[in-house]
């Protein structure tokens, strides 16, 4: 029986609460005034200007990308998880008024996309999926109608989205009439599996199917769209668009190209992640949902693969995914360098979206340990602490040197400053929303199981075994291993707990009611408890937290000889402002052992690590290449979390740090 997240989860743990209600003050009213162009010294946004202007209400020009929808979907997604908890009819009415505003564009026919209504006639829509973002936006259209509907019961903006995506279902599929074809940035495919869900309509989930399967086949859709495209006139005019007499297939879509798209053969048989990190957790994502709803074997193999591609061989120790600036992609397994990468902060919200629909199509303590270092990693590291900045690309090292690299335009060069916004805004918004759902990646169940896939202070609600329970945990994470567990079920149930065991745990313990639970190994990744559970019982689970120091496979060439430190989820790093600069010439003692004090004047209150080591020296007017080695001086070494970098001054950074231990 499919697992199911629960619907009705209050976050009551500090750690989240304080980022829900940073989104909820600070993150969402920003992001509005940025949308709305009202924020002065940052790139235009023109996204709500765009809307504007197609419904008719304003003169003007497209302006800003031309998926510039998306950000105004997203916003209004993270609003509607956030109005969950935090009730605010300020934010509300601003959702509402977009939503409006949406209706207000929307076509006769059920059309929406202000980019094509601007800029180009009827029979010009669909006819560039490669590029132009017409089916990513709709997506993105149709989970904010659904995730808005579910939060606060206005059925707006889902009957806006129900009638653009019954548009979409008419138009695409391999039936008489139709188009065959798929989007060359994927995401309607999990959202049309979300809007079938909402709705009980089985063609949604059809068409998700279609666009999965369809994806890569022979002949190519994307040749015989281009194909189609025989003028200039017959293309979108605003967007740069190849046409078919100038294509140059070895450098088409930055070198890769199909494989940008993940389209570079059938998905059914793909095994290896490639292209854009983003589109390929979307698509990765799209494929459980739809391989856990259709029993289809053959995607289920596929994500499988897929699966185990990326977390063998292409995951950053912070969940950082797509190490390669060029098309924002993955590379080959092992190639993980530190500086001048991408991690692009959507592309690590998007693991964690793939991660928990792994975990619903059969769980294993994998996904969660995934979701786990995604969320307290390479996600919120994007988000500045005050809420209104930020950073796209999330480098595991930063150095002096790194300040005059030129990488490309405002998203794709190394900094160590966080930015205000960007000319494309995806991240700013993908991160709210996540944040503001963090509570969907908590519990699952089904009939018979309470499964516990991540430890945050929360309550909830579910029905098992035709019983009502309550539950209420309390967890210290990420700084304290210990969790507890209060059930109360109406009457006696009996029914299975599973506790997920995260891998950086040390020496576990269990108990219920104060009595030690013995047991083995842990099944697929969980200590597993069945019994007849009464009103009151509480289960415990003691998670031992010592600051590990972990090392990459040697096949990971950048990081021979480095260590990273971790305790709990949190992966740290040293800062210049706390360790002087040059932090190249800092090595660890690692047979010496490294004291964890939490901090509340410190970041926002952090565990802060103390550290033995050394320090190499030499004299300024010391030759570049020389025959003399450089004196060593011992040194105390101050680590911070990851997330919370660049938050004071602006300075070095590095999460890998040389090894010496005792070799001094």
């Amino acid at each position: 029986m499919p697992l199911r997240p629960l619907p009705d989860v209050a976050i009551t743990g500090a750690f989240w609460n304080t980022y829900k209600e940073l989104v909820a003050e600070k993150v969402l009213p920003y992001q509005w005034s940025a949308l709305n162009d009202q924020v002065a010294g940052i790139p235009p946004s023109h996204a709500v200007e765009n809307l504007r202007i197609a419904a008719g209400e304003v003169e003007g020009e497209f302006a800003g990308m031309v998926f510039q929808d998306s950000d105004v979907a997203k916003w209004i997604e993270a609003t509607a998880y956030s109005l969950r908890e935090r009730p605010d009819p300020v934010l509300e009415e601003r959702a509402d008024e977009l939503i409006a505003l949406l209706g207000r564009v929307q076509q006769p026919d059920g059309y929406l996309n202000s980019f094509y209504i601007v800029t180009e006639p009827v029979e010009n829509r669909w006819n560039n999926l490669r590029d132009c973002h017409e089916l990513y936006c709709a997506g993105h259209l149709i989970e904010a109608g659904v995730a808005y509907a579910a939060a606060t019961g206005k059925r707006r903006l889902l009957d806006i989205v129900v009638k653009y995506a019954d548009l979409i279902d008419r138009t695409f599929g391999r039936g008489p009439g139709q188009r065959r074809g798929y989007p060359g940035h994927p995401e309607i495919e999990l959202a049309l599996v979300r809007l079938a869900d909402a709705t009980g309509e089985q063609r949604y989930l059809d068409l998700a199917h279609y666009f999965l399967t369809e994806r890569g086949t022979a002949p190519h859709y994307f040749d015989l769209e281009e194909e189609a495209r025989a003028s200039l006139a017959q293309t979108p005019r605003s967007f740069p668009v190849i046409n078919p007499a100038d294509v140059d297939r070895e450098h088409l879509n930055y070198g890769l190209g199909y494989a940008f798209q993940q389209a570079h053969e059938p998905f059914l048989e793909q095994s290896s992640a490639v292209g854009h990190a983003v589109r390929a957790t979307y698509l990765y994502a799209a494929a459980a949902d739809v391989a856990l709803r259709t029993g289809d074997e053959r995607l289920r193999a596929a994500v499988d693969r897929l699966w185990r591609d990326v977390v063998d061989g292409k995951l950053y120790l912070t969940a950082g995914i797509g190490s390669q600036v060029p098309g924002e992609s993955f590379t080959d397994p092992y190639d993980l360098p530190n500086e001048g990468m991408y991690c692009e902060t959507c592309a690590s919200v998007g693991l964690v979206f793939w991660a928990a629909r792994m975990g619903r199509v059969a769980p294993q303590g994998e996904y969660g340990d995934v979701i786990e270092r995604a969320i307290y990693n390479g996600t919120i590291s994007g988000l500045g602490l005050d809420g209104e900045s930020y950073f796209y690309i999330n480098p595991q090292q930063y150095t002096a040197s790194m300040a005059g690299r030129q990488l490309g335009w405002d998203i794709s060069r190394p900094d160590n400053r966080r930015q205000n916004w960007f000319t494309c805004s995806c991240c700013p918004m993908n991160l709210a929303r996540m944040i503001s759902s963090i509570d969907q990646y908590v519990y699952q169940a089904d009939d018979r199981r309470l499964v516990v896939d991540q430890y945050i202070g929360s309550t909830t609600s579910l029905r098992i075994g035709g019983v009502d329970v309550e539950v209420a945990q309390e967890s210290g994470l990420p700084w304290a291993g210990d969790v507890r567990l209060r059930l109360t079920p109406s009457s006696p149930a009996e029914f299975a707990v599973w506790l997920r065991v995260p891998q950086w745990a040390d020496e576990p313990t269990l108990s219920v009611n104060g009595a030690v639970v013995e047991g083995g190994e842990p099944v697929d990744g969980y200590r597993v408890v069945t019994r007849t559970w009464s009103e009151g019982d509480v289960v415990e689970l003691r998670l031992g937290m010592p600051v590990r120091t972990v090392r990459a496979s040697t096949r990971v060439s950048e990081n021979q000889g480095k260590v990273a430190l971790q305790r709990g989820p949190v992966v740290y790093c040293l800062e210049e402002c706390d360790n002087g600069g040059d932090l190249a010439a800092i090595a660890l003692d690692t047979t010496r052992p490294v004291t964890a004090e939490f901090r509340s004047d410190l970041l926002g209150g952090v565990v802060a690590l103390r550290a033995e080591g050394w320090r190499e020296t030499e004299p300024q007017d010391a030759p570049l290449y020389g025959f003399d080695p450089p004196r060593s001086e011992p040194a105390q070494v101050t680590a911070i979390p990851y997330y919370s970098w660049a938050n004071r001054a602006a300075g070095e950074m590095r999460v890998w740090i040389r090894d010496e231990g005792a070799g001094r």
